[in-house]
């Protein structure tokens, strides 16, 4: 005997609606997908201009951002423009013993490393290069890029050590484009700047790297001769444009494609990221024209080997120098040359000079800082020393070293 059960049907009445709502959703589906293929003719016209629309719409979107891109980057990019051809590579090519010994050696030409340059000037058939020295040093023989490839021989007018600059020339038929000097006084820390040169090589001739002033004026120190001592306070222009090897020499310009530093040097140690060096063309511009003119900078002469009071032990500070024992610092005269400015002016070997006119002198780099950069040939200085424990003065008229 069977029994019904009034849940059960109640159970099959409300399974039966749940299929008829599927049913019902099933046939909307296939309809919408009817609707949507291609060549169905249920799409009607009004649709297919809502998708043309859309597909416009997207495509203004994708140009207006190509519009954005290029006229947020046109400042650099007409920069580089006008600067880059401009900045040329330059291959140090030295002799080297190539084959053999003593009487059967034979010598051979190989290039002892690359850099770059910026031509500045166009004169009497003649382009003028600006780089580093250290690009150029130990040279037998040079050879500049440029930028579209021409290989040109190229002769040393004169190079400073001390700045660590120097001019090359080339034949200047070939030469297009000249590189536009701006003002280094004028720059601002956070200013945009853009590196160019060849790193590495000319395999990446006329890269492009950008970045801000980091600092102005920076000082860092410099042993010329490679002695252990410094010689020099070089001031720089700091930057976090990347300068790699091979990009010294090269040029670092502003956004109006002008070039407001030759770089030269970048600090690599472990820890340090993105300090780039450069020196600025304020500094520059003088250097050059006396390395065109005389082939070398002319800068008044003492004509004294001298000596940090520093660098001297308290043994020889008392009983050579003979100083105060107040007296810590200076710089020490360990030789005289005869009938130059100093020794016509009286001052002799162990003398201390503390002072320059109303310039204290500490050092070394010092009194060269302030005989190079404040004094000029034909000027006179006074000197403040000590001789044998006793303050003295003494004037004297600096020349040029050829004196």
């Amino acid at each position: 005997m069977g029994y019904y059960d009034q849940n059960d049907e109640n159970q099959n009445k409300r399974k039966k609606g749940h299929m008829g709502y599927f049913l019902a959703g099933l046939g909307g589906v296939i309809i919408g997908a009817l609707l949507m293929l291609p060549g169905s003719g249920l799409l009607n016209n009004d649709d297919n201009e809502i998708t043309t629309e859309k597909s416009t719409g997207s495509e203004s979107t994708e140009q207006a951002q190509q519009n954005l891109t290029v006229d947020v980057t046109s400042a650099v990019t007409n920069a580089v423009d006008k600067a880059s051809d401009a900045v040329v590579g330059i291959t140090n090519i030295q002799e080297t013993n190539f084959w053999g010994q003593g009487n059967n050696a034979e010598d051979s030409s190989a290039e002892a490393g690359t850099g770059s340059g910026v031509v500045y000037k166009k004169d009497g058939g003649k382009a003028y290069i600006v780089t580093n020295n250290h690009v150029i040093e130990g040279a037998n023989e040079l050879e500049v890029t440029l930028s579209d490839g021409t290989k040109l021989p190229a002769e040393l007018q004169g190079s400073d050590p001390w700045t660590d600059l120097a001019v090359i020339v080339v034949d200047g038929d070939k030469i297009k484009t000249i590189a536009e000097f701006g003002k280094s006084g004028k720059l601002k820390p956070g200013e945009p700047v853009i590196a160019i040169g060849n790193p590495l090589g000319l395999q990446f001739s006329g890269s492009i790297t950008q970045g801000i002033i980091s600092g102005l004026e920076r000082t860092i120190e410099v042993d010329i001769n490679e002695d252990g001592q410094v010689d020099w306070n070089a001031e720089v222009i700091q930057t976090d444009a990347a300068i790699n090897p091979g990009n010294s020499g090269g040029a670092l310009v502003n956004m109006s494609g002008q070039v407001i530093g030759i770089n030269s040097m970048k600090i690599a140690e472990n820890a340090v990221e993105g300090i780039g060096l450069s020196i600025p063309i304020d500094s520059v511009i003088p250097i050059i024209n006396d390395i065109e003119e005389f082939g070398e900078v002319k800068r008044a002469f003492l004509g004294v080997n001298l000596a940090s009071v520093e660098e001297i032990s308290q043994y020889h500070q008392q009983n050579t120098l003979k100083l105060p024992r107040k007296v810590t610092s200076g710089v020490a005269i360990t030789g005289v040359q005869s009938n130059s400015p100093a020794s016509k002016a009286g001052l002799k070997e162990f003398d201390v000079i503390v002072g320059m006119d109303n310039e204290k002198i500490h050092d070394v780099v010092e009194l060269r800082k302030y005989l190079y950069n404040e004094k000029k040939i034909g000027d006179k200085v006074k000197i403040i020393y000590y001789r044998d424990g006793k303050k003295e003065t003494t004037e004297v008229k600096l020349s040029s070293s050829e004196i």
